[in-house]
């Protein structure tokens, strides 16, 4: 994400950059030191799309100031 954005590692710290999901699960993060996307927890696909054949979870970026 950080190479993607254009971002050194100090700014996504201290730009407040983080990833938000949809409902109050958090099912992904920003790793601090590597600027990778990562799982947050564990996502079960069966919980989350027992009937649907395409199971999409979507999330934000979240970037505080200006870019």
């Amino acid at each position: 994400v950080a190479k993607d954005w254009g971002l050194q590692l100090p700014e996504i710290r201290d730009r407040g950059v983080r990833v938000v999901s949809e409902g109050r699960t958090q099912y992904f993060a920003l790793h601090g030191k590597t600027g990778h996307l990562v799982t947050a927890e564990r996502i079960d696909r069966e919980q989350l799309c027992r009937l649907v054949e395409k199971c999409v979870l979507c999330c934000e970026l979240i970037v505080e100031g200006e870019m």
